[in-house]
Order: structure tokens, then sequence, then C-alpha cells
């Protein structure tokens, strides 16, 4: 197997464990008159009603009616462009695709569709909610007098600002009516979710923002990271307004205080993921190590960051010796100044280590584990020591790629663009790193 080979496999092995349909089969099950979540019992006094949302939203949800079959009263899916194949097929649940990352007029249709099913769920019912990453623009409904279109240019903003996922989604939480707990709030029945997670850490409330669970941001929070990241000025008026009634103790805040009938269980996630991709690289042999899973920061430093230690492990069989595999999970982000090119994190990732490991025997891959990257076909970038010297061979400047943020278009034309198709899955971003000597036969310091 060529080292190109097994960063695929080790992928494949990451992949198959973030599987939301195995994840929520594992997790529930039925006996006799209860549902079981992870072991634990809920009694099935009335009606079961379904509602999931994400880019899993249709494997989890086929998994929750392969399980349940007829137990199931009614539910909503929403889902992205694209994902819906993989849905249920029963006429009582509606499916809906919606935009992603940028909400569209179904993202707004789909939040509507939720909360009338949730006006459903009686005292002795039980309502399933299926989490997954992209949760956050797919299942939408701002806060009264705030407009879709509004929404969209504050998700814009924030999506362009450089702001981690966690501070976009503490905004998001304060201009809408159903996440930072807002939803469970509404629910008079029982509330058992099942969550895939897309965030670093695995913090629930941050979770396609936390909709089912209290919320430890402010609106104080929200308008800091706006000014920090210099987007309050920029603001449609509606959402300023918004946020300065908070501000005033005017407008709801987010729920605050953990629910009774409320029940939270994360079933996937980057880490199990990564620790999937670690033991099957040790089984083919290798001294692997798995650096992180909560890996951050812009895209082309922390690629460089990781490049340093494959070249300390290529040259001095240091922190493992060669053969080695080196595992990094996380989210990185891309800062956009002015007009862009084509690409997403994981592409300028790919290119930006290119550099670091040019001439070595390695091979690096970086993935968006949901199979889209950025705005484009890729699910990432895989690279090697000859890259480099290939780019400049077609003529590719990196360092002006890089400033331009055009890694798609540089990456395909040496054949490095990674492409998975939609997994299914969403548990953040990937990296693997195979090393297998100090330089490639052709490669050159």
């Amino acid at each position: 197997m060529t080292p190109k080979e097994t960063a695929l496999a080790l992928m494949d092995a990451a992949l198959k464990a973030a599987d939301p349909y195995l994840a929520v089969k594992r997790n529930l099950g039925i006996e006799g008159s209860n549902i079981v979540v992870s072991g634990k019992k809920f009694p099935v006094g009335g009606k079961i009603y379904l509602l999931a949302f994400g880019k899993a939203a249709c494997s989890m949800a086929r998994a929750v009616v392969d399980t349940l079959g007829e137990r199931i009263e009614e539910g909503v899916i929403i889902t992205k462009y694209g994902y819906a194949e993989d849905c249920p097929k029963l006429r009582r649940l509606k499916v809906i695709e919606a935009g992603h990352p940028v909400p569209d007029e179904n993202s707004l249709l789909g939040g509507r569709l939720g909360l009338e099913l949730v006006g459903k769920v009686g005292e002795n019912d039980i309502l399933l909610v299926l989490i997954s990453g992209g949760g956050s623009a797919l299942f939408l409904l701002p806060e009264r007098g705030i407009t879709l279109e509004d929404k969209i240019r504050t998700n814009e903003l924030l999506l362009k600002s450089g702001a981690k996922i966690y501070e976009i989604n503490t905004v998001r939480k304060h201009i809408s009516a159903v996440k930072g707990g807002k939803l469970a709030k509404r629910v008079r029945g029982r509330v058992i979710s099942l969550i895939l997670s897309d965030v670093v850490g695995d913090p629930l409330e941050a979770i396609a923002s936390g909709p089912t669970v209290k919320d430890p941001t402010t609106f104080q929070d929200a308008y800091r990271i706006l000014k920090l990241y210099g987007v309050w000025e920029k603001l449609p008026e509606s959402v300023k307004r918004h946020i300065e009634l908070g501000l005033e103790g005017k407008a709801e805040e987010t729920l605050k205080e953990d629910l009774p009938n409320v029940h939270n269980f994360i079933i996937g996630s980057n880490t199990l993921a990564c620790e999937s991709a670690l033991a099957k690289a040790k089984e083919l042999g290798y001294n692997a190590l798995l650096l992180t899973t909560t890996l951050e920061g812009e895209a082309r430093e922390i690629a460089l960051a990781v490049g340093s230690i494959i070249q300390e492990i290529a040259k001095y069989d240091r922190p493992v010796p060669k053969p080695a595999v080196l595992i990094a999970g996380g989210e990185w982000t891309v800062t956009i100044e002015g007009k862009a090119g084509l690409g997403g994190p994981n592409q300028e990732f790919a290119l930006s280590i290119a550099r670091k490991i040019y001439g070595l025997n390695a091979v690096v891959l970086a993935v968006d584990t949901d199979g889209t990257d950025g705005p484009t076909d890729a699910a990432g970038g895989i690279v090697d020591g000859k890259t480099l010297g290939l780019l400049r061979e077609a003529g590719v400047d990196v360092e002006e790629v890089l400033r331009r943020h055009d890694a798609y278009n540089a990456l395909e034309k040496v054949g490095a663009l990674l492409r998975t198709g939609p997994t299914g899955t969403n548990v953040n971003s990937l990296v693997v790193a195979v090393i297998q000597g100090p330089a490639t036969p052709s490669g050159k310091s």
C-alpha cells in the first residue's frame, strides 16, 4: 500500500466511525414499552414524533425508522440540498432540502414546519430530535422583526470574518426563535436529542446552536463577538436593534436552566473518528500519534505548525519514529478580506502544508468529513513531497494563491483535490499525515 493509499484508507476508517446511521443504531433501541437511549430507559406513554435537522439528518432518521418503525407518529426532516437520497420513505415524514452554509427560504420553511410539529407534542408524548452539523443554517426561524435576508446577510458576514464556529453560533442563537434552548422551551412532552457533534470539544450548547440545551452565552457575548470581528457596523439594522434590545433586557434571553423533560446525548464526534483512524494506522504497522482533536486556527498557519512536526519526524524520528502516521482533528478557518478566489479551509491547509513537506517522502490529506469543503465540490486536498514542485512547474505562485484564497484552482491543476462526494456525516475536519522517509527520490531542498 502506497503512502497515499494508506492516507485514504485511514480517512475511510474515520468516516465509517462517524457514520450517522450506525451511531444511532448503536445508541437507540426499543425494549417493551420503553425507548432505550445509550442504556437509559424512557417509557413511551403516548405518541413519538421525530424532528431531524443537519447534514446527517436523513441517515439518522433512517436509523430511527429502522428501529422504531410504525411507532413514529409524524416527523420533519431538514437537510442540505443533495443530501436527501438517504431519507426514509414514509409518507408521514416531511423532507425539506435547504441551503447551507447560507440559509434560504427552505431553511425558513423547515423552521416553521418544525415548530408546527412541536406544537402537536402532548405532555405524554416524546419528541426525538436528531441534530447534526449544519443545523444552524438548515433549521431557521429568526426572531420577530428580522427578515430572512437580514439573517442571511448576518450569516455571510460571520462566515467571512474568521470567527470560530462557537462564536458564530453565539450570535445565531441570539437572533433566533428556536436556538439556544428556545426550541426545548416550546415542547410540552419529553425531548430526547441524539446529537452528532461538529464542534470542537463537543460543547452541547454550540452544536447547531444548541436548540435543546441551556446556553451560557448572553446578548453581551454576541455584541462583543460582532465588535471583535468588525461585523457590528455592517449588520442589518433589524439585527442590531434586536441585539440592542437584548442588551437592555427587553428581548428574550436564551435558556439558562436545565429542563427536567429534556435529555441530550452525543452519539458521534470527531474524537471517535480520529481514534478509529489511529487504530487503523496501528493495524497497518505504523507508529501512530493522535496529536489532538481540538485543533483550531487559521488554516494556512496551523498547517505550517503540523508541517514542522512532520519535518521533525522525517529528519529526526521524533516525536515518533518512521514509518509514522500523524492524525489531528478540529475546525480550522479562513479569514477573507476583500475579493477571494475559490476554496475551503481544508484545501487551504493542504496547499499551505505542501510548502513544509516539499522534498519529504510524506503524504498529507486534509478533509472536511461532510464531503464539502467551502463552496466547492471538493472535500479537501491531498499533497505530498512533490506537490510544491508540480505547482511551480504549472506556473502557480503558491504565496499569491494563498493570499487570494484560491486553493481550489491551484490544487486542481496538479490533481491534488480530494473529492469524496457527500458522506452523510459531519464531525469537523481531519488531517492524516503518512511519513515514510526524509526525502522522496526526486525531492529537492
